[in-house]
């Protein structure tokens, strides 16, 4: 029997009744009349219950979702989806300086005036000081400098840079010659590959199962890759591998870079802007979709997203339309390339990942997408300290929203304990028991938390974003494309991540199966310095 996941009414329905809530609407009489009919829960972690539904619990689900679907919302105006309305919220939105992008894309194709040549950037180019140890034992935090509170946005004429002090202009005052290397881009690929490999092989797992396999081989706190060898049989028969991802991402069985879907959406967003440039539309994503992605390689709000293409709605109607994971993280998960192609410019950075995310995604889920595409913006300089660059995520988005409010928080979190088990069991405290594990609040969130908490060290934000649970496998993969950053080059990320990626990534999108990441950065590079 075929039980297609992440599309059949019935399962959608209690993911529904969940999101509605979450976004200022009152499903409570809908609910009651779903459960009085004999209607379930949703599948807790897979996309599909066991059984299919009677033909007439079929339908019922269908009403309802629409009837859910025509609730007012209460949050309406703090959590617009509308990019005018986005902007108008947020008062210390981004404004690119005179020149910047004309300069920018002059100056691209070579590193900027005092920057590192490609290969020669060592362990200076690493913000703040000397580079950390690679062991990714969390630093020393009495008496160290505390990063400055994402509680409120940067004063005007404040910005942090390193733990040394600050530079006398605004967040949103960008450098002239805003530019960035081949060699940071390529770091930032590796890093994300390596951050959503350490992640692979537990996704799914509770946060308990995920700390009980790494202390069962002596790697905790998280240090490198998971690995079954020295596993007690009893622990794995509880807390069992992703069934995908066991023979291909624990460190016995690493044979380069696997496909993931946390791969396959930058490789689509660099096919987007390699064919429409940096002023595509939502329609040019959905066409570049149909052509090019595999409807078996979406989930979730992207395979809604896909199901309502073929039905021929159009977007942005397509992220709506009995869709229940619209606030999901998928949308965040596309947003590197825009960050990476925009150095310099987290507006526009953001703008790009709004027209991106809204195919699929609304409100807190497109918000997701446009705070990663501007923290990455930013980093990409290498001019700014990871802690400058998340302030800067938070400039383009509500300041009102939930993830907003909850990326303030767990940042907060970061800053005030020394131990990140204790930050991780303090979010999960607030957002397990409301959200679904996918959901883009918690694991935004989680990602910022980990980031701070780790000063922007690659191994540090890899390892804390992966051992906070959730979605691990996309938020390793975020925390490590701007923790890569940050590094400005392939050779400052230590070899144990490296290496056993074999400089080689399966895909099935496009003709890329089997690339280099240093070819992708190429590439990558090639968009960034086009006007």
């Amino acid at each position: 029997m075929l039980r297609l996941t992440w599309v059949q009414p019935e399962d959608l329905l209690g993911h529904e009744l969940r999101q509605a809530t979450l976004d200022g609407r009152e499903p409570s009489a809908i609910a009651a009349r779903w459960r009085a009919a004999g209607g379930g829960e949703a599948p807790l972690r897979a996309g599909a219950s066991p059984e299919p539904a009677s033909r007439y619990l079929r339908q019922l689900a269908k009403d309802l979702l629409d009837e859910l679907a025509d609730l007012p919302s209460k949050l309406a105006e703090t959590e617009p989806t509308d990019l005018a309305r986005i902007k108008a919220l947020c008062s210390n939105w981004p404004t690119e300086s005179a020149g910047s992008r004309a300069a920018g894309a002059a100056t691209r194709s070579s590193a900027a005036p005092g920057e590192p040549s490609a290969r020669s950037c060592g362990q200076s180019c690493r913000l703040g000081g000397s580079r950390p140890e690679e062991s990714g034992t969390p630093p020393a935090r009495a008496g160290a400098p505390t990063p400055p509170s994402l509680r409120a946005i940067v004063p005007p004429g404040v910005v942090r840079v390193g733990a040394g002090g600050t530079l006398p202009a605004p967040v949103s005052a960008l450098t002239p010659y805003s530019t960035t290397t081949q060699a940071r881009l390529e770091a930032a690929w590796l890093g994300r590959a390596a951050g959503c490999l350490l992640g692979k092989p537990v996704e799914k797992l509770p946060l308990e199962g995920i700390r009980q396999l790494a202390k069962s081989t002596g790697n905790w706190p998280l240090n490198t890759y998971f690995t079954a060898k020295g596993v007690p049989a009893e622990l794995l028969s509880a807390h069992p591998w992703n069934r995908r991802s066991a023979n291909n991402s624990l460190a016995e069985n690493i044979d380069g870079m696997p496909e993931d879907d946390d791969l396959n959406y930058p490789l689509l967003n660099l096919l987007l802007l390699q064919r429409h440039g940096r002023h595509f539309t939502p329609t040019d994503v959905a066409g570049l979709w149909l052509s090019e992605l595999p409807a078996g390689r979406t989930f979730t709000a992207e395979r809604i997203a896909y199901r309502n293409l073929l039905l021929g709605l159009e977007p942005p109607r397509t992220a709506r339309h009995r869709n229940p994971f619209r606030e999901w993280i998928g949308a965040l998960i596309r947003a590197d390339v825009h960050g990476w192609t925009n150095p310099g410019d987290p507006a526009a950075a953001a703008e790009q990942a709004h027209r991106d995310a809204t195919l699929t995604h609304t409100a807190n889920g497109v918000y997701a997408a446009m705070f990663t595409a501007a923290t990455i913006a930013q980093a990409a300089t290498g001019t700014h300290d990871i802690h400058a660059c998340l302030r800067t995520g938070l400039t383009v988005i509500p300041p009102h929203s939930r993830l907003a409010r909850a990326i303030r928080q767990a940042v907060q979190l970061a800053e005030e304990h020394a131990d990140f088990d204790t930050v991780v069991d303090e979010l999960h405290a607030t957002h397990a028991a409301t959200h679904h594990w996918v959901h883009a609040v918690p694991n935004t969130a989680l990602i910022a938390a980990a980031l701070t908490h780790a000063n922007g060290d690659f191994t540090g934000s890899i390892c804390r974003a992966v051992s906070g649970g959730w979605d691990t496998d996309s938020n390793g993969a975020t925390a490590g494309s701007i923790a890569a950053l940050l590094t400005g080059t392939p050779a400052a990320l230590p070899d144990r991540w490296t290496t056993p990626l074999k400089n080689r990534l399966a895909t099935s999108i496009g003709d890329f199966n089997g690339i280099g990441f240093d070819t992708l950065a190429h590439l990558t590079h090639r968009e960034a310095s086009r006007p």
